[in-house]
């Protein structure tokens, strides 16, 4: 393996789940290894592999955790920079959802762009292999990745797809893996070299979203005085067939807004959760 790295200028990367992975690692000259979704997960595993790890100069990558949980993710992250890891990435490969909306892990782009926020030192790939499950839906995800200004991408790729022991379907062939790479090499300006003509419109967002907050505010306000008429009535906080008319009728006035019923659905039942918790509180 190390002559053919060497004669080919390739190096090696090698998914690590228990300590004696990353001594086989460490024997065969492998450098730079990654931390499995299901591996990420289990705050026990990564402390096992944090103490392997330490005093090496492995790079290492963490992938994010089968759940959306921002915290998992962060926490793995943070063992291993205390354990001495400074060649740290994370990779984010979607998530294990009910409704994943076609993939084989939802993207949730949301929680990717949380973590960043929240490790900003960190370099963020994205791995659009595991998220489609299918590779005529990589270039797509992959294209979404370097608009969301990542750092670079894990890709699977095979050169006959068909006869690939696992994950057949997701593999990339030579061919479309050039033809992708060519949309990312392209030279493209910087994240933060906006253009003047943004500006009055990001102002416009900015305007937007402090009246959505005040609006949500009185939304919260109404509830507590709900709550109030409730308890004294003795009524139930949560009455289904009341929230099920509130929801058709916001879905029928996303489509004739031309909402997304999905996007649509999911922020009400965050406000209707909410609106709960500050009746029951």
């Amino acid at each position: 393996m190390q002559e053919l790295a060497a004669e080919y200028g390739i190096g090696y990367c090698c998914e690590v789940a228990s300590p004696t992975h990353v001594e086989l690692c460490l024997r065969y000259g492998i450098r730079a290894v990654w931390i499995g979704a299901r591996t990420t997960a289990n705050p026990f595993m990564v402390d096992e592999l944090c103490s392997a790890l330490r005093g090496t100069a492995m790079a290492v990558m963490v992938k994010n955790p089968v759940c959306p949980d921002v915290g998992l993710w962060q926490g793995a992250v943070e063992r291993l920079q205390a354990a001495g890891i400074t060649d740290l990435a994370a990779i984010h490969r979607g998530f294990n959802v009910y409704n994943n909306r076609g993939y084989r892990n939802a993207p949730m782009w949301e929680v990717a762009m949380e973590f960043r926020r929240q490790c900003p030192q960190v370099p963020i790939l994205c791995d659009p292999s595991h998220m489609a499950g299918r590779a005529d839906l990589v270039p797509s995800l992959a294209s979404a990745a370097l608009q969301l200004a990542y750092d670079g991408l894990m890709l699977e790729v095979h050169p006959s797809p068909a006869e690939a022991w696992s994950d057949a379907a997701q593999q990339l062939s030579p061919q479309q893996l050039q033809a992708l790479l060519a949309d990312w090499l392209h030279p493209h300006p910087s994240p933060t070299d906006a253009p003047p003509s943004l500006l009055p419109l990001r102002e416009q967002i900015d305007d937007i979203d402090h009246d959505l907050l005040a609006l949500l505010a009185q939304r919260m306000d109404i509830s507590r005085r709900i709550a109030a008429i409730k308890h004294q009535q003795h009524l139930p906080v949560y009455q289904s067939l009341r929230w099920t008319a509130v929801m058709d009728d916001r879905l029928q006035q996303a489509a004739r807004l031309g909402l997304d019923q999905e996007f649509t659905r999911e922020l009400m039942e965050k406000i209707h959760s909410e609106s709960i918790r500050q009746q029951i509180e």
